[in-house]
């Protein structure tokens, strides 16, 4: 019985030892600036919220010009390029070309049995026999015509053979000279072949392509836009274009007002400098100013903020942040263009910082420094993420930061 007393004191003991202990760790810590108590939340050596002063930078709007560059894919074209197709059916005897060879205007391709030379040939031999029969014919009946022994109806018929011998044989001439070009098949420009599309022996039907030529001259390139960005683009607008690490210029040639039926965008052409290497038919990319913007309103990207999609900014007003509703136009990676919203005279707040909400105490850089010079007490950081950083009361931009203008 003894034993068990001895034990519930010494348990009360321990338990009385444990509780003093605690008292001194807490009366400790309230005194440095706890928690609770006089030491606690707005006590003396406590987090003070209202002493918490976020340094930001802040300027007027700005006046200048801003633009949005987009990147695309193209396609290299030449400069010019010819499809020669078959102008009769028949068969190849001969193909003198092969892709990648230069040839020059009038330099024979290929030639085509049309079946046709040979008949045409034969028309005009004829023709030309009954040209002359009827020359000979006129001769001899002006000799009689002159002497009085031929009358005048009778001469004049013999004349009207020998005009109609002649359209007679010039028809034939054409005709064959036409199934010798349509058999004889030429180069119409000076380029380099890009493609034979017939080998000897083949049969073609008319209208049947047999080879591509690329004109010489620089490359074309050949892209597709929306309707707006259509709208900003003109001729004489720069390009940049880059392949395989290569950067070669251009500008805009052509902007179709029309629909591509096939891709619903709007074509668009340019040409190329320097770009010979680069083979007809390659894709390349493309860079160009799509959308600009001059003598507009400006203010940084990161003075800009965003809530449930719409757009805001804090003014710097008489030490504390107030929060304003803008209308953000077209942006790059520095600034963005304000619809509506500011005023020119308005001190806008470029600093971007989690610890900024309506009525939060601020004060510009300019006056920190100026006063750290004179031996003041330096203000919290724009972004200082301290430990005693009070929370922001709830407001769209919560104390982990609204997000930035992208």
């Amino acid at each position: 019985m003894m034993d068990k007393k001895k034990k519930i004191v010494a348990g009360a003991g321990a338990a009385v030892i444990i509780l003093a202990g605690a008292a001194f760790f807490l009366s400790s810590r309230g005194g440095a600036g706890g928690h609770g108590g006089p030491g606690g939340m707005g006590g003396p050596g406590g987090m003070q919220q209202e002493s918490n002063v976020t340094v930001v930078n802040a300027a007027n709007p700005t006046t200048g010009d801003v633009s949005v560059t987009s990147s695309l894919t193209g396609t290299v074209e030449a400069a010019d390029v010819v499809y020669v197709y078959a102008k009769a059916g028949g068969d190849v005897t001969a193909v003198n070309v092969k892709a990648g060879d230069i040839v020059s205007q009038g330099q024979v391709l290929m030639e085509i049995n049309t079946e046709q030379v040979e008949s045409a040939k034969n028309n005009m031999d004829s023709a030309q026999v009954n040209l002359s029969q009827a020359q000979s014919n006129l001769n001899r009946m002006q000799i009689l015509y002159g002497s009085g022994d031929l009358s005048d109806q009778e001469y004049e018929q013999y004349q009207n053979n020998l005009k109609s011998a002649e359209l007679q044989y010039e028809s034939a001439k054409l005709q064959y000279e036409k199934q010798v070009e349509y058999s004889t098949i030429t180069a119409p420009i000076a380029g380099r072949v890009e493609s034979v599309d017939v080998d000897v022996y083949d049969r073609v039907n008319q209208s049947a392509q047999l080879c591509v030529i690329a004109g010489e001259g620089q490359n074309s390139i050949t892209f597709y836009v929306t309707q707006r960005m259509m709208q900003n683009l003109k001729t004489g607008d720069e390009l940049e274009i880059s392949k395989n690490g290569t950067t070669y210029t251009g500008n805009i040639t052509e902007v179709s007002n029309m629909v591509d039926a096939s891709t619903g965008l709007f074509k668009v052409k340019g040409d190329m400098t320097g770009s010979d290497e680069i083979a007809i038919g390659s894709t390349v990319k493309i860079e160009l100013v799509t959308e600009r913007a001059e003598n507009a309103m400006l203010v940084p990207v990161d003075a800009i903020y965003y809530s449930g999609g719409n757009a805001y900014v804090y003014l710097y007003e008489d030490g504390k942040a107030k929060m304003t509703s803008v209308e953000v136009g077209i942006y790059d990676s520095e600034n963005a263009q304000i619809l509506s919203g500011l005023n020119a005279d308005d001190m806008v707040v470029s600093t971007w910082s989690s610890n900024l909400y309506e009525g939060a105490d601020i004060r510009l850089k300019s006056e920190v420094e100026a006063s750290g010079a004179a031996g003041g007490a330096p203000a919290q950081a724009g972004n200082a993420g301290s430990e005693n950083q009070a929370a922001a009361p709830a407001n769209g931009n919560s104390q982990g930061g609204a997000p930035k203008a992208q």
